[in-house]
């Protein structure tokens, strides 16, 4: 089955991802910062517009991937809200100081998320040794592991992607960091799969006119006047890359 996933943030991204071909969502807060577990209610609103895959990031914070006790009783909160509330997914990942896959952890998300499809999300890629991380996520019952091949982007990780594609055994190796239609047709040619993640964004402008220039309140090298938006032509250009192969 030819996958492409559509990483959105928004109710509007939703419906752009899905008008230019996504057939799977990967539901994010806070794109910017490399996403956060989203609101409830955006999952809502877009399941009752839809009945496209979705699913959802669970992630308390941004930053590295070794959490806190209580960081950890969120994101258990979490799992169970989303399988309550029906979700088709789960997107998480939970790492040891040693920069290895925190087991016990990863299997009692596993375990709360019951029914659900559960990826481990790119922090797969900043584990010490991806062959272990690979052995120890098949052990935990994950079905798909999104990666660049633990680089910045995908089309330089071709080596460790045909690795990981080569013995997957069932698990979906889902294809990320940096991709786009010219990296569809690159890598799955190269790789063999037809698993593919992307945001697909542009920056937009805002429809602000008083503008105040003295006051930022988030990033200060990214202005709250620029908007990060999801482009229906990229994600259309990615679908028939994907068509191709």
């Amino acid at each position: 089955m030819k996958i492409l996933e559509v990483c959105v943030d928004t109710f509007e991204g939703a419906l752009a991802a899905i008008k230019g071909g996504a057939n799977r969502l990967e539901l994010c807060g806070a794109l910017i910062i490399g996403g956060t577990t989203p609101s409830p209610f955006l999952y809502e609103m877009i399941r009752e517009k839809s009945d496209i895959d979705i699913r959802a990031m669970v992630r308390p914070r941004f930053g590295e991937f070794l959490y806190s006790d209580s960081e950890f009783e969120i994101m258990k909160r979490e799992v169970k809200q989303f399988r309550d509330m029906g979700c088709d997914g789960v997107v998480f990942g939970i790492l040891t100081p040693d920069g290895r896959l925190d087991i016990p952890r990863m299997k009692e998300l596993r375990g709360l998320a019951g029914d659900m499809k559960c990826t481990l999300h790119r922090a797969f890629d900043v584990t010490v040794d991806y062959k272990q991380a690979f052995a120890d996520a098949k052990s935990i019952g994950m079905d798909v592991i999104l990666t660049s091949g633990q680089v910045q982007k995908c089309t330089d990780g071709e080596d460790v992607l045909i690795d990981l594609v080569k013995n997957a055994c069932g698990m979906e190796i889902l294809i990320g960091g940096g991709c786009d239609a010219a990296a569809i047709t690159r890598l799955g040619k190269s790789t063999g799969t037809r698993a593919f993640h992307l945001s697909g964004r542009v920056w937009g402008d805002s429809k602000m006119v008083y503008r105040n220039p003295n006051v930022a309140m988030g990033i200060d090298s990214v202005s709250e006047y620029q908007l990060w938006e999801c482009s229906v032509d990229k994600i259309k250009a990615a679908k028939a890359a994907l068509d191709e192969l």
